[in-house]
């Protein structure tokens, strides 16, 4: 059934909602999110672990028969309980499972980062374009009320064009776990943390790519922990207006904020990127703004874009272009050269 007529079969009833890895996002912050959404609900799950999808069909009220491995996920195609798969999987994951959900009929939600290449990206979008589905990147922050008073700002230029900005999003990793890994993560803390302070620094820039990027990884800390992916890097994004972006994130540091200037006035959010207890200011005050479940409003943006058959606003092509930008400081990191960035 193609995208409009599967739209319409939806009518106003709840999707349904398939997640894909069961990892500690899932279960920490997208099921509860899923009690609190008005357009879809959590219908089923896809796991390498049959007693853990028996737990989660128990506990949310979906049938056993709503449970699939990642080897069965073609079996979804047959079942009209699951209009949407959320892909929670790890990075090097993403394009896989969003290529099988997408081969099944159904609209597809990926992670961030939306894959570990831009060639992935290409195949996804691909996919979802064959098979008439829907294609969605988890970009909560678009649907936070802080993050939006930026936005704003920048489509207003308000206080001018916010020439210069600053981003950093870092935290002490504890144990070894699969974002330490090149081969599932892709990348360490830019892959990880670092598309935040991209996301942040385009919306500043009024929804725009960079055009060059500049980069170096700092020195190991850690460098038995961190042995194939960077531990911390800093990198400078310069935009066609003339605004520059001073980037860091490190898995083994402390940060949580953006800051953009411009000639008449600033924002600054921080903290700036966490799933709760946002705090944002300009230089006329603070920004009162509630903070609001941002995965529930993002999930059922997304339900809504299905149901009245258009294009979410956090689409899969936003997710290539930040792609792009991300293969393009690396490629800056490696080389010590300033990087153009095209075709984002």
């Amino acid at each position: 059934m193609a995208g409009g007529l599967r739209a319409q079969a939806a009518g106003g009833r709840k999707l349904g909602v398939a997640l894909v890895g069961l990892g500690g996002y899932a279960t920490g912050q997208l099921a509860p999110a899923l009690k609190l959404t008005e357009h879809c609900r959590l219908a089923g799950v896809v796991t390498g672990d049959a007693a853990k999808g028996r737990r989660w069909a128990s506990e949310h009220g979906f049938p056993e028969s709503n449970i699939w491995h990642y080897d069965t996920m073609h079996q979804m195609a047959d079942n009209p309980d699951i209009d949407i798969v959320y892909v929670v999987t790890p990075n090097a994951l993403h394009a896989e499972h969003c290529i099988k959900a997408a081969e099944a009929g159904k609209h597809v939600t990926s992670e961030k980062p939306f894959t570990v290449s831009v060639a992935e990206a290409d195949a996804v979008i691909a996919k979802c374009r064959e098979m008439g589905v829907k294609l969605s990147i988890g970009y909560r922050l678009h649907f936070e009320p802080h993050h939006e008073v930026l936005r704003e700002l920048a489509r207003t230029q308000k206080f001018g064009r916010f020439m210069k900005q600053q981003g950093n999003f870092s935290f002490v990793m504890r144990g070894m776990q699969w974002r330490a890994q090149h081969a599932l993560a892709g990348g360490g803390p830019l892959m990880d943390l670092g598309v935040y302070v991209i996301q942040e620094a385009c919306m500043a820039a009024g929804g725009v790519a960079p055009v060059a990027v500049t980069a170096r990884q700092l020195p190991k800390e850690r460098p038995d922990f961190f042995q194939d992916v960077e531990e911390s890097i800093e990198w400078t994004m310069e935009f066609p207006g003339g605004e520059v972006c001073e980037a860091a994130c490190s898995y083994n540091g402390r940060g949580n904020q953006f800051r953009a200037e411009a000639a008449n006035g600033w924002f600054e959010v921080q903290p700036a990127f966490g799933y709760g207890g946002i705090r944002a200011q300009t230089s006329e005050g603070p920004v009162d703004v509630p903070n609001l479940p941002q995965q529930a409003l993002q999930m059922d943006d997304f339900a809504r874009c299905v149901k009245e058959d258009r294009v979410s606003k956090v689409s899969g092509e936003m997710g290539r272009r930040d792609m792009v930008i991300l293969e393009g400081i690396y490629a800056a990191m490696n080389s010590g050269e300033r990087v153009a960035i095209t075709g984002a």
